[in-house]
């Protein structure tokens, strides 16, 4: 919930667009199904953002939901925002604090690991290049460095190619991707750390599941289905007997 902030208005056509997307609602939370290529927020160049469309949920006294977390533009996926400040405190505590389990599924192409599955643990930094922020890998002790663990397991492989699902620990920017590269076998579509357009439509990843505490007790699954963008491009590199 925003308070005190102007709430930028939202066509009808937008309204429409942001409530097709909801996937979850009750007193407390909001839960989406993200499209690839939505910003989360806005910011140079992003003329509409799943936090402005936000606004299409404003109570009558202006206050609005909150975003809790966060995905990259390009990840498809579930997405949870608080629609009241205690609910926005508890989740954003929640995720700081590592009490949600998520997993997210990415089509991925490179020299692939033998074993099956596995835990990458190792330390990210942030660092500028052009103006741009990206994370590299880090040594432990180098400054600005954080810790960072990402499960995976392998779905579906052929060749060079491997549908994985990640379950990461930690929530660091591009964890997932940094991840994957460091591993030899980035996501593909990623412009960043892999090999972009040439490798992918857009970049495979996508979170599909999440597990929360809710606000009010209990636990609350949530679930966004394969988009068939993914779907098609796991089914061109013979990856789609591993979707479900």
């Amino acid at each position: 919930m925003t308070r005190n902030i102007p709430i930028p208005p939202v066509s009808a056509e937008d309204a429409a667009f942001v409530r097709g997307l909801l996937i979850h609602e009750d007193r407390a939370v909001l839960a989406f199904d993200k499209p690839s290529g939505l910003p989360v927020q806005g910011g140079r160049g992003v003329s509409r953002s799943l936090d402005d469309l936000l606004a299409s949920f404003a109570r009558s006294n202006g206050k609005r939901p909150r975003l809790v977390h966060r995905l990259d533009t390009g990840t498809s996926g579930v997405i949870v925002a608080a629609k009241t400040h205690p609910a926005a405190v508890f989740l954003s505590e929640a995720f700081a604090g590592r009490d949600v389990q998520k997993t997210y599924l990415a089509l991925v192409k490179g020299n692939l690991p033998q074993a099956e599955e596995g835990v990458i643990d190792a330390p990210l930094a942030k660092v500028e290049e052009s103006g741009r922020s990206r994370m590299i890998p880090a040594r432990p002790g180098r400054k600005g460095a954080q810790a960072a663990r990402t499960g995976w397991r392998i779905l579906a492989r052929d060749g060079a190619f491997a549908l994985m699902e990640l379950s990461p620990e930690t929530g660091r920017m591009h964890q997932i991707r940094v991840h994957l590269m460091s591993l030899g076998c980035p996501i593909l579509g990623d412009a960043l750390y892999g090999e972009g357009a040439a490798s992918g439509a857009r970049l495979m990843l996508h979170a599909a599941r999440l597990d929360i505490p809710h606000p009010e007790g209990g636990r609350l699954q949530l679930a966004a289905p394969v988009p068939e963008a993914f779907r098609a491009a796991a089914k061109r590199a013979g990856l789609h007997s591993g979707l479900k």
